[in-house]
């Protein structure tokens, strides 16, 4: 693929990722071909940041973790109120990097 194509996909996207994952990710869409960059591009990431708003506001509900794709951890948390709210107050420091891993994750979906 063209570099200046990932480079851009990259500046772009940078925050959807850990930034130790930036360099692998690059050099995993520089060896693909061209023609899966139109599903690349269509991928749905999430906002880390905006993961982060929504667990403050909602996380007792698990409203967080279903946005995210746990569903199993948002009824655990819906079921018991965020963990009587340890549980909640955890995840305020952990969805940011919960988010960042399943975005990678859908990314080696689309890359495979």
């Amino acid at each position: 693929m063209d570099s200046q194509k990932v480079d851009l996909f990259l500046m772009t996207n940078a925050k959807f990722f850990e930034s130790h994952q930036v360099q692998m990710i690059r050099e995993r869409l520089l060896n693909l071909d061209d023609s899966k960059w139109a599903m690349i591009q269509s991928v749905q990431l999430k906002d880390p940041t905006t993961m982060l708003i929504i667990s403050l506001l909602g996380g007792g509900l698990g409203i967080d973790r279903f946005m995210v794709g746990d569903t199993g951890l948002g009824v655990g948390k819906l079921l018991t109120c965020g963990g009587l709210g340890i549980w909640t107050i955890v995840d305020w420091f952990m969805i940011m990097g919960v988010t960042r891993q399943k975005n990678l994750e859908k990314m080696h979906q689309v890359m495979m």
